[in-house]
């Protein structure tokens, strides 16, 4: 790989890494357990892989934006998330901050005459 693929590269998964949380919560609505959520995401376009996802998933509950409960009547145990009161709220505030952010990064990448490759 040559250096503007490893710099790309990097960019992109710090870029991921932003939205990763509010993706997660996306879907948390109603419970869902680990696997279910990886391919929840993944249909929607965000694969997130198991080592990224279970210690995101313990640390919002630890912040209590996430509440969990273990069903053990199926073939296996499985533990079930879903979002609290307070992830709600949070979530809630994230999606409007994100909708401003993504409106002001709009602005600045599709302006005319004065980007980077000079186009006017």
């Amino acid at each position: 790989m040559n250096d503007e693929s490893e710099i790309i590269n990097g960019l992109l998964l710090e870029l991921r890494r932003g939205m990763i949380i509010l993706s997660v919560l996306s879907q948390l609505d109603t419970p869902k357990y680990g696997y279910s959520l990886m391919q929840s995401l993944e249909e929607k376009g965000v694969p997130v892989d198991a080592g990224t996802l279970y210690p995101l998933l313990r640390r919002l509950e630890k912040q209590e934006l996430l509440h969990s409960e273990w069903e053990v009547g199926g073939t296996k145990p499985r533990k079930y998330y879903s979002l609290s009161e307070t992830g709600k709220a949070v979530y809630g505030k994230l999606c409007d901050e994100w909708i401003v952010m993504a409106g002001n990064m709009d602005k600045l990448i599709n302006r005319k005459g004065d980007g980077p490759d000079g186009v006017d």
